[in-house]
């Protein structure tokens, strides 16, 4: 499966889990029924996913962790906030560059309308220009 149809379906279940619960419960109701409702889908997910950090060839537990990893490609990170700020987004790109995973979704449960809590990151990072992205709606 195509990454853009990869995420086209985890939106579609994240519309799904967002009908059914609405706004302001705890990020971690909107993380487990959304896991349920893409496993119900036939994905393959992973919650809290832990990232290790290498510095200096040594494998650093610095306890990152990813809400979801999808189909071991997508990274989901699930918030339920009054407004993304740029620090998600640098969140989402450090998580893509250990990963080395290429898309990310940031996924704001707190709003009346899910459309308005979706951002795509895509991870561009260039180990000669540093950390760098694409955000888009």
């Amino acid at each position: 499966m195509q990454v853009n149809d990869l995420t086209y379906n985890i939106l579609k279940c994240a519309y799904q889990v967002h009908s059914e619960l609405g706004p302001g419960l705890l990020e971690s109701s909107y993380e487990f029924s959304l896991a349920y409702e893409l496993k119900a889908a036939g994905f393959s997910v992973v919650q809290q996913k832990s990232l290790p950090l290498m510095y200096r060839n040594i494998k650093l537990d610095a306890g990152y962790r990813v809400d979801l990893l999808v189909e071991n490609h997508v990274i989901i990170e699930i918030k339920s906030i009054a407004a993304f700020d740029d620090i998600h987004t640098a969140q989402l790109l450090t998580y893509l560059k250990l990963s080395n995973c290429k898309v990310g979704l940031l996924l704001n449960f707190n709003v009346s309308s899910m459309k308005d809590g979706i951002r795509r990151i895509v991870n561009s990072y260039d180990d000669n220009k540093g950390l760098s992205g694409v955000a888009s709606k």
